[in-house]
């Protein structure tokens, strides 16, 4: 059975962080690839400045590119919104009997993963693996279905990418190659 690990997110924009991220499990963390999950809103975010589903969606199409142990899978479009990721999974077992589904999550999530639609049976149901995220403790403990992976920690933001295309700033070297190209010819980000 072909073990997936779905990491998701708003990728408002993708970074080199996430490609890094996803690269390092799907090699190192007994993964066959690591899907990134393109959520269309986080019921625990705010949605102001998120670029339209379909820019966000073409730049990890980008970002992905060739990679044969990275994939995007963008079914939570489809999806009611806002999304859950327990309903996710769910859906992906049942279109994709074939493969085994882990939730990866950084440890800024796992702090709040309690929080989280249906916690307890994603735990059970498909596992959690948790990387580091800067300034967020790993403390697991025995849980079942849950372990850490010490991926590389890159402290790295959306947030501070698209800050910095506001501001004028060239943001090439942290973007996969061709995101960039995709954010000027769209002007996106700018204010």
């Amino acid at each position: 059975m072909t073990r997936i690990g779905v990491l998701g997110g708003s990728f408002n924009p993708v970074h080199v962080g996430h490609v890094m991220l996803a690269s390092y499990l799907a090699q190192y963390a007994g993964l066959d690839q690591v899907w990134l999950m393109l959520s269309p809103r986080n019921p625990l975010k705010e949605a102001d400045g998120l670029a339209d589903d379909n820019h966000r969606l073409a730049m990890l199409q980008v970002a992905a590119g060739d990679c044969e142990h990275i994939k995007v899978c963008d079914i939570e479009l489809s999806m009611p919104r806002p999304s859950y990721t327990i309903n996710t999974l769910d859906r992906l077992k049942k279109d994709y009997p074939d493969k085994q589904f882990s939730l990866i999550i950084g440890s800024d999530n796992w702090q709040i993963f309690d929080r989280w639609r249906d916690s307890d049976r994603i735990i059970a149901d498909y596992g959690v693996i948790v990387y580091p995220r800067p300034g967020y403790d790993v403390v697991i403990g025995d849980v079942d279905g849950v372990r850490f992976v010490d991926a590389p920690v890159v402290n790295l933001s959306s947030t501070f990418i698209r800050e910095g295309i506001a501001l004028g700033n060239d943001m090439d070297a942290f973007l996969p190659k061709g995101v960039n190209d995709y954010i000027i010819k769209h002007n996106l980000y700018k204010k």
